[in-house]
């Protein structure tokens, strides 16, 4: 049997906009740096940081900053980058935990 290797199964599942929300949804959940290692991942299944740069017209090494683990994104930056993939910020209440009996 032929196996696949999991970036070409992950960036194929992510070129799916409601995929990539969940993912980045769930990467938010763990917290900054992997939301930014997550939206790297959805912006390399769906063309690269060149077409970003060409869809957000941003500068694409700038783009790569602003991703990079070094990256200080400003909410103004990302919402273009999620508006070219498709996707837009929502918020939600919290849901509340079942306490401990």
């Amino acid at each position: 049997m032929a196996t696949v290797d999991y970036k070409t199964h992950l960036y194929r599942d992510l070129k799916r906009p409601k995929y990539a929300a969940g993912y980045l949804t769930a990467a938010m959940e763990e917290g900054e740096d992997v939301f930014l290692l997550a939206l790297r991942d959805v912006v390399a299944a769906q063309g690269g940081m060149t077409a970003l740069a060409r869809t957000t017209r941003l500068n694409r090494e700038n783009l790569y900053d602003l991703l990079s683990r070094k990256g200080n994104p400003r909410l103004s930056s990302i919402v273009p980058i999620l508006k070219s993939l498709g996707l837009e910020l929502s918020f939600r209440p919290k849901s509340k935990r079942a306490k401990a009996a």
